[in-house]
């Protein structure tokens, strides 16, 4: 008699492609911050990056799906829009002051 072996494999674990928003309405270190808490509460072992001067947010999702991290996104108070094909966002250079004024 051979043995079985069973694997179980995490449907979640795959490599899910990367998903890009537009927030036009983050406009400070605060929505950053605001955007950052409410991805990382639905999905807290997402890769998420942000760049407050293009309004962009790329989430690699790890148990969401674009739908819920938009959803997050339009709880914590924001208007994202899903950008399709978009490069990856550039490394931010450290800049100084705030947008809000």
């Amino acid at each position: 008699m051979t043995g079985l072996t069973l694997i179980f494999i995490n449907h979640y674990s795959w490599n899910q492609a990367m998903i890009t928003f537009e927030v036009d309405d983050m406009t400070c270190g605060h929505c950053v911050g605001t955007i950052s808490k409410a991805i990382a509460s639905l999905d807290n072992g997402a890769q998420i990056q942000l760049d407050l001067a293009t309004h962009r947010v790329q989430i690699e999702p790890i148990a969401a799906t674009a739908q819920q991290l938009s959803n997050a996104i339009r709880n914590a108070g924001y208007s994202p829009a899903v950008i399709d094909g978009s490069s990856p966002i550039p490394v931010a250079t450290k800049r100084s002051g705030c947008c809000c004024g």
